[in-house]
């Protein structure tokens, strides 16, 4: 098998470039691999000064900026793609919609696949382009018949394969990831960054959600969905507090919860259950937190087929570790078991499976079997 492989031929490359020094460094990197590049940053907002401004972001007016001067010095040509309407449908909406709904989404994957791998991969592919690059650090494996794998990058503390679990086959066929096999430290990519005269070499990496300008989550879904008085509940059912929306709370979320007593223990009590139904979100011990299985659905597989039965590692968010798992696909649902409870597994988030370095598909959490009694 080939490691990234490098194509029988100069590709047309659309490299999706959002002001960052790892987007900026992989476009560059496309270009001296011989490939006809173009730059292209997303516009996905309609009024981009709400979102944040500063170093922090990665949709904001400075940003476009920032990925034209890249352009410029890598001397490839330049645009920047309106798809602030199909952002707002699939990612911002679908994200007000989870938390209505009591459940965890993750934008940064919702976006993927949406976003970069949907709505770009198929403008790019109807206007002739061959395969839309990107500066996130995984890495793709040919196999001898010609398709292909997406593995876990080369470096584990920059490992971005999480968040590209969604990828299909088709989409995987038409990806770049030129930074996926770079064992180097982030400030190796930014001396490289230097050493190629690209302005965004020191700007700081964005982070948290780039359409809630202030970080503020809990603030952004109340202004969406409005207050919401509700009740904090303990397992027995007895009524501990109040909220003004279950929106704002997470599984696993231990502050924040105003509950005027402690708990008879006197331990600190987590959000165990979320009900928008009632509007009750439940709290109790952290040991209640414990699952030993869940169910998932809409399951995406990165190769032509579907999980088989047997043994993996799962992977519960975008910065957690490894959990040994049998896993199997009953009815189109994934089912999983853990070979050792997991704490704070919340609906709505992603749960990615891998088969050693191998992403072999991602699914999303509906529910949740607890390891011990409780809600």
């Amino acid at each position: 098998m080939t490691q990234n492989p490098q194509p029988r031929r100069p590709l047309r490359v659309l490299a999706a470039m959002s002001g960052g020094v790892d987007s900026a460094v992989a476009a560059a990197r496309a270009v001296e691999a011989g490939h006809d590049v173009t730059g292209v940053h997303l516009a996905l907002s309609a009024n981009p000064q709400s979102f944040r401004t500063g170093a922090r972001g990665c949709c904001t007016i400075e940003d476009s900026r920032d990925a034209r001067r890249a352009a410029d010095v890598i001397g490839i040509p330049f645009y920047c793609w309106d798809l602030a309407e199909r952002f707002r449908e699939d990612v911002v909406e679908d994200f007000v919609a989870e938390y209505e709904a009591g459940r965890t989404p993750n934008p940064c994957l919702r976006c993927n696949e949406k976003i970069k791998f949907a709505a770009l991969l198929d403008k790019a592919l109807a206007l002739g382009f061959d395969a839309v690059c990107t500066g996130h650090y995984a890495t793709i494996v040919e196999l001898p018949d010609g398709s292909r794998e997406l593995h876990r990058a080369s470096d584990m503390a920059k490992d971005q394969s999480y968040v590209l679990g969604v990828l299909d086959e088709k989409q995987l066929a038409h990806a770049l990831f030129p930074l996926g096999d770079t064992v180097t430290t982030k400030g190796e990519i930014r001396a490289e960054a230097e050493r190629r005269g690209l302005a965004v070499a020191k700007k700081p990496d964005s982070h948290d959600i780039c359409f809630i300008a202030d970080g503020d989550t809990q603030g952004f879904l109340a202004k969406r969905l409005g207050r919401a008085e509700g009740d904090i509940v303990d397992e027995s059912g007895a009524k501990v507090g109040t909220h003004d929306g279950a929106y704002g709370f997470t599984i696993g979320q231990r502050k924040g919860l105003r509950i005027g007593h402690p708990a008879p223990d006197g331990k600190p009590r987590y959000v165990l259950d979320i009900s928008p139904v009632d509007n009750t979100v439940t709290v109790g011990p952290k040991e209640s937190l414990d699952v030993s299985a869940l169910t998932a659905i809409k399951p995406r597989w990165c190769g032509a087929r579907e999980a088989a039965p047997g043994t993996y590692t799962a992977q519960l968010r975008a910065h957690g570790g490894e959990t040994e798992v049998f896993a199997e696909v009953v009815d189109g649902e994934l089912r999983v078991r853990f070979a050792e409870p997991v704490r704070g597994v919340a609906p709505g988030q992603a749960i990615v499976l891998y088969d050693g370095t191998r992403v072999v598909g991602s699914a999303t959490i509906a529910a949740t079997t607890r390891a011990t009694a409780g809600v």
